[in-house]
């Protein structure tokens, strides 16, 4: 009668959680497809491509200006007095230094610029995918990259982006 009562428990709630799980909804969001291609995520990776590229393309301008004035100096080495030769060259690593540092403020505000898109990005999906949650009665929202396999029934990027587009048409970044 003991193990009765026990197989009898047992039992029972191992019915009434698996009736549990089987009534639980989940979907799949891909967060990478919707970053990249919602037309406000295009439109940010766009302008922040453009801007790297025009300081890339300045950047290299720079660089080989200075690199010519340092091909200059030593060319001038022996012509130059020693004076000359050192206050040319103290002036040269300056301008070298104002570049990198040039350089380097110019990528980490590209960089700071795209942390800044991502996360209005993502505040903008945050109430769209909760919304959407609470209308169909999702229990469970899974990024796909964490994902093995799954039906595409599920997936409910392609609505995610399509709201996305609807309420958020472009970022401004500059």
């Amino acid at each position: 009668m003991k193990h009765f009562v026990k197989y009898f428990v047992i039992t029972f709630f191992l019915i009434f959680s698996t009736h549990t799980l089987a009534e639980q909804k989940t979907v799949v969001l891909d967060l990478k497809f919707v970053l990249n291609n919602s037309k406000p995520g295009k439109g940010a990776q766009d302008y922040l491509k453009k801007s790297f590229n025009d300081n890339l393309k300045k950047f290299n301008d720079m660089e080989k200006a200075l690199k010519e004035e340092e091909t200059d100096l030593l060319t001038k080495k022996t012509v130059l007095s020693k004076e000359e030769y050192t206050k040319k060259s103290n002036s040269l690593r300056k301008k070298v230094i104002d570049y990198q540092s040039t350089r380097r403020a110019a990528f980490d505000k590209i960089a700071t610029q795209r942390a800044s898109a991502r996360e209005k990005l993502i505040s903008k999906i945050d109430p769209i995918l909760q919304t959407y949650i609470k209308e169909n009665g999702i229990s469970l929202v899974v990024d796909k990259k964490y994902m093995l396999g799954g039906s595409p029934e599920f997936d409910i990027t392609d609505i995610i982006v399509e709201k996305l587009n609807k309420e958020l048409p472009s970022l401004n970044l500059k």
